[in-house]
């Protein structure tokens, strides 16, 4: 087959499931239980990453949105929601997941097409969003108060209250699984939400709190779309929202972190990574390889905990290396709608442009490209594709090994011993996640402890879920997310005493 016909095959294809996926669907705000569109009527296109298409026009907030879904959020905490119990709780948001398990094959083909993710990752990563959405709701009718024990004369017992309106950001690399993760938590702790998704991926939130109708009470899920300067910044500066939770990069972390400080609201913060995987020269030099990949080009290096830095034993460099490279080629770039497709596009064009400069940053930095660098030809041409690209020789204190890139690019780095290992492992202003391959199991609790992250996973990458703690040290965040102390995020402990007229 042709070029030109595989090319309009492709645009066929996409075109196609654009229209099987919008058909009869409007994308607006989702505030008060039902759709609206913008206070001002304006629209935003949302594009398909792989063709460079437009896939339908979305709802353009501003802070008179806001406004309204705050004031939603605000009503439906103080009238119904902060009164339920875990358990009655529990019992709506699993009525949601059961209406969400009903529409998995068209969240998975919106989600696709906005992200460019494969089908298959794509509808993995919906199954995770109802995982959390459920894991959340058991874990909070656990969550108990205490007695406290501090005499005869007097009782004293501990409550453990919502917050209120939580406000939280969501990044356009996993937009429903992170809604998964925040929405999840807040509401099982008793909170309401707004929630603001990136402009760059809104339409599986968006639906998702659509098919929320008649079943969550309204105003308890509120969805305001649009761009960060013109929504994004008035939820966190808003003087009526109680908590903030923002996943996103470093830089906007801290102007939310500085918006939160003016109305002493308390913050989740899930920012960047530049995280290492540490080969050490017992490993097993292909697994890790293998797993090294994965850890890198899933999501097509667009993962904030993707390891981005290999440090490998000098001793195992060149066989590692070698043993990289072969993993690397089963990552190919295709059609994220075909079957077997394991990388997609990156999300949008400024990220395409961000991972070609830095593909030229580190040539000019004198590392040594070994694979990849280019955009794929042929059918991708017209996409945001770009081909898994690795480095050899990288020294650590380049750009391309301190900065977070956001695509599949990968650093190879070597080091001596231990301890030169550990110190390269730490040496960046991150501390997200990190890898470590050994067989020695001394070696891998000592690197655990001493590597300054977040999540460390030892002979395996990705090694999350339900009930393990993710977030980040040093410039990588505040708090933490997936596990049963995230509810303790979403909620304030309240301490009462109570004297007794009659002391025991």
């Amino acid at each position: 087959m042709s070029t030109h016909s595989s090319a309009e095959s492709m645009e066929k294809r996409h075109g196609e499931a654009i229209d099987r996926a919008t058909t009869d669907l409007t994308f607006g705000h989702w505030i008060d239980g039902e759709t609206v569109d913008a206070a001002n009527g304006e629209t935003f296109e949302t594009t398909d990453p792989a063709v460079s298409t437009a896939i339908t026009s979305v709802s353009r907030g501003e802070s008179t949105d806001i406004d309204r879904a705050v004031s939603s959020a605000r009503r439906a905490f103080e009238t119904e929601w902060r009164e339920t119990t875990p358990r009655s709780r529990a019992k709506v948001v699993r009525e949601w997941t059961a209406v969400l398990r009903e529409h998995v094959d068209e969240l998975t083909l919106l989600e696709s097409l906005d992200t460019g993710k494969p089908l298959e990752y794509a509808r993995g990563e919906i199954g995770d969003t109802i995982e959390y959405l459920e894991y959340y709701v058991s874990v909070a009718q656990a969550h108990e108060g205490a007695h406290l024990p501090q005499g005869g004369d007097n009782h004293v017992y501990i409550r453990n209250e919502p917050y209120g309106v939580a406000g939280q950001i969501l990044p356009w690399n996993y937009p429903l699984n992170l809604f998964g993760w925040k929405v999840g938590a807040a509401l099982a702790a008793g909170n309401t939400v707004v929630c603001k998704p990136s402009e760059e991926a809104p339409l599986s939130i968006t639906r998702a709190a659509q098919l929320s109708a008649d079943v969550l009470p309204n105003g308890v899920l509120n969805v305001v779309n649009g761009f960060g300067t013109e929504a994004g910044a008035p939820l966190t500066q808003h003087d009526d929202v109680d908590k903030l939770s923002f996943t996103g990069s470093v830089p906007v972390g801290k102007q939310v972190m500085t918006a939160a400080a003016d109305h002493i609201v308390p913050v989740t913060l899930e920012l960047g990574g530049k995280s290492p995987f540490v080969v050490f020269p017992d490993a097993d030099i292909e697994q890790a390889a293998e797993t090294a990949a994965a850890g890198l080009f899933y999501n097509t290096g667009q993962s904030c905990d993707a390891c981005s830095r290999i440090l490998v034993h000098e001793d195992v460099h060149e066989r590692f290396t070698d043993a990289f490279v072969t993993a690397t080629d089963g990552w190919s770039a295709g059609d994220p709608l075909v079957d077997g497709t394991t990388l997609g596009p990156l999300t949008f064009e400024e990220q395409y442009d961000k991972v070609s400069e830095y593909v030229e940053l580190g040539r000019e930095e004198g590392a040594d490209l070994i694979y990849g660098g280019e955009r794929p030809a042929g059918e991708l041409a017209d996409g945001h594709f770009f081909e898994p690209t690795v480095f050899d020789d990288v020294d650590n204190d380049m750009r391309i090994a301190q900065e977070e890139i956001f695509g599949p690019v990968e650093c190879i780095i070597t080091f001596e011993n231990y301890e030169e290992a550990i110190e390269l492992a730490n040496d960046v202003e991150y501390g997200l996640a990190a890898g470590v391959a050994t067989r020695d199991t001394t070696t891998a609790h000592r690197a655990a402890a001493d590597i300054r992250a977040g999540s460390i996973w030892v002979n395996e990458y990705h090694g999350g879920g339900p009930g393990i703690p993710f977030g980040g040290f040093k410039a990588s965040g505040i708090g933490r997310e997936c596990a049963e102390e995230t509810i303790g995020e979403y909620t304030q402990s309240k301490s009462v005493t109570i004297a007794l007229d009659e002391p025991l």
